[in-house]
């Protein structure tokens, strides 16, 4: 299994980080009447929010940061590194298409809902194929007198599938907080942080189980 390279490990590191200092710093200076309990992060970045222009950045780094990541993680199957690639330029193309500061837009839910849809599967699509548990491959290495290599922990099956199980749950109570428990912001907060700090996840078990980014 090839190691994944160094700058996978930073942008990996970076997507987080840039998500909620972002928003973080995109409240403070949205003034006292932004309730983040409450109100979504798409309200910082729409046209006329105070700080727009810190959540647009940060919007847009966060996509280039999953596409690099994307791009690197080489040992992940090719269809969940694309899925994980488009949810980055999702990310990057709500700055075309803001919310605007009256509420929701058509054209905005649907960039949302797809760049969701694309982060919340990418960890299921990105397992090899035929991988397994260290448990079956050290049956399968023994009857063919081999020892065989299990994938990186973030790419195996069955942590691959709670992930996007979680994520999956996140989404439905987003939905159920935006219209009925009026706390939409926080979680929102949680699930977006939930799906990017997945990719992270998966870099370290990758670098872990080569000996470091190459």
């Amino acid at each position: 299994m090839r190691s994944v390279p160094w700058w996978v490990l930073l942008s990996s590191v970076s997507a987080p980080i840039l998500l909620v200092g972002g928003w973080a710093i995109s409240a403070e200076l949205q003034g006292p009447d932004y309730d983040p309990a409450s109100a979504t992060i798409s309200i910082l970045a729409s046209d006329g929010a105070g700080g727009y222009w810190v959540m647009t950045s940060a919007l847009l780094a966060l996509g280039a940061c999953h596409v690099i990541t994307a791009c690197g993680l080489r040992p992940a199957a090719p269809f969940g590194r694309t899925a994980l690639a488009g949810g980055g330029l999702s990310a990057m193309l709500l700055a075309l298409v803001p919310a605007p500061s009256s509420g929701g837009s058509f054209a905005h839910g649907v960039v949302v809902s797809v760049g969701f849809s694309l982060l919340a599967v990418w960890p299921v699509l990105a397992v090899p194929r035929g991988a397994a548990g260290p448990r079956d491959l050290s049956a399968r290495g023994a009857a063919y007198g081999t020892r065989a290599a299990a994938p990186p922990w973030g790419l195996r099956p069955v942590p691959s599938a709670t992930a996007a199980a979680v994520m999956w749950l996140g989404g439905a109570w987003f939905l159920l907080a935006l219209f009925v428990l009026d706390t939409a912001g926080a979680a929102e907060r949680v699930l977006t942080f939930a799906q990017s700090f997945w990719p992270l996840v998966v870099v370290l078990s990758c670098v872990r189980d080569t000996g470091g980014p190459a």
